[in-house]
């Protein structure tokens, strides 16, 4: 047995240059695991509490020194002498230390480096890569029999709050066909991304990135950056509907208000009930194939009409609706409002409590997104959890960018060692 001997953690800065943590957890042989937590930039306001440092200037309130102390002075000393690979352990015990039910007292964000940290020195300590220990906590609690690698949902062009006031929906993606391997899709992505940039260039459109390394171009309306998507797919050898798709993930809450939603697109705002027909129509006009947080998280009714009447052809995702939060998607589950879910460790503050609502939302029979957030750095462990759990997609932004692409390369990785191993 592997026990703890040492955890400490240190102030970092996450891809938009905000404060984050880094954490390190050591056990008695020596050896130690390092994770970095990110954070969102658009966040739902059901996700477990991030804590900062808001009573103090420093970083404009966005200091983490607060979260720091609490794994250097608490968590870290009550997590000393454990088995390193009883995750499940080390995680409930992080849990009952808070004791709040959105990790209000310690911070979702302390409580997270600490089990992510732990997670990696049980791959070290059992001698085995991350994605692989991870399969086997993930297979002991039913959730997959199989490693494999996700479908990544590139983001190829940004708006909303990843944007820059320029287009109000926050993710337009190019999604490679399932069928391809992941080198192949990461192909196809790479070659649409630089297409997509020449265009816009010669539009004159401001062609610079956003939080996830997407273009946010100063475009007139959403519709636009699907027609730039369309043009781009047909300069290059790859076939919209064969060869890759599109998706969208909408963010409805950043532009809903008083009840409506009101976008660029449309000269007046629209109830839930126009805005639904309205989804109607754009998925028949694009032929979507994802469709995430289409209306705002509370919208239960908007969610279930929707779902009712187009679940059978797209998969319709939450993420500020579900935030990884085992009773708003048991809700879900009970109220058929979706059937896909994001998956963000950091919104529920646990590897042991992500493992957990993943079972719940593969065993309704969803599809599983793990994603990454605005705020991001280069650990890569989102990658691995996403194979040791054998998830259906991932989302790790653009392929441009060093924290994005950090996690694209894990995957190519892994997929050179199972090669090798198969």
């Amino acid at each position: 047995m592997s026990k703890i001997s040492r955890v400490w953690s240190r102030e970092i800065l996450d891809s938009r240059g905000i404060p984050t943590l880094e954490t390190a957890v050591m056990v008695d042989s020596g050896q130690i695991g390092v994770s970095a937590v990110p954070a969102g930039t658009s966040t739902g306001t059901h996700e477990a509490l991030e804590l900062r440092d808001t009573d103090n200037p420093r970083y404009l309130g966005q200091g983490v020194l607060k979260a720091v102390a609490n794994v250097n002075s608490v968590l870290g000393q009550a997590i000393t002498d454990m088995d390193v690979t009883d995750q499940i352990g080390v995680d409930k015990k992080l849990v009952e230390i808070d004791g709040t039910e959105n990790k209000s007292k310690y911070g979702a964000n302390a409580i997270l480096s600490i089990s992510q940290a732990v997670c990696k020195v049980g791959a070290i300590v059992s001698q085995i890569p991350l994605y692989a220990w991870i399969f086997n906590l993930a297979s002991r609690g039913g959730i997959t029999q199989k490693i494999k690698i996700p479908t990544p949902l590139f983001v190829m062009i940004e708006g909303g709050l990843h944007g820059a006031g320029n287009l109000d929906f926050q993710e337009f993606w190019v999604i490679p066909a399932s069928s391809k391997t992941f080198s192949e899709g990461l192909e196809i992505a790479v070659e649409t991304y630089l297409t997509i940039g020449e265009n816009l260039a010669h539009r004159g459109a401001i062609h610079s990135v956003g939080q996830e390394g997407a273009y946010a171009p100063n475009l007139f309306t959403n519709a636009d950056a699907f027609e730039v998507f369309i043009e781009s797919i047909k300069q290059t050898k790859y076939s919209l509907g064969r060869d890759l798709f599109l998706g969208l993930d909408v963010a409805s809450n950043s532009f809903y208000k008083n009840g409506e939603y009101l976008i660029k697109d449309k000269s007046g705002p629209m109830d839930e009930g126009q805005f639904l027909e309205y989804y109607k129509n754009l998925c028949s006009q694009y032929s979507l194939a994802i469709l995430e947080d289409p209306f705002q998280e509370d919208a239960w009714d908007s969610w279930k009409k929707l779902s009712t009447e187009l679940s059978s052809s797209i998969i319709i995702v939450g993420d500020d609706l579900l935030v990884t939060n085992p009773k708003r998607i048991q809700k879900a589950i009970d109220e058929k409002a979706c059937n896909g879910a994001i998956i963000k460790p950091n919104q529920i503050g646990t590897v042991t409590e992500t493992l957990h609502v993943t079972k719940m939302a593969k065993d309704a029979g969803w599809k599983i997104i793990i994603s990454h957030r605005a705020g991001e750095s280069n650990d890569s462990f989102i990658a691995d959890f996403a194979v040791g759990i054998a998830a259906d997609y991932v989302k790790f932004g653009a392929p441009a960018r060093g924290e994005r692409v950090a996690k694209y390369n894990r995957l190519t990785a892994i997929e050179y060692e199972l090669s090798k191993s198969s």
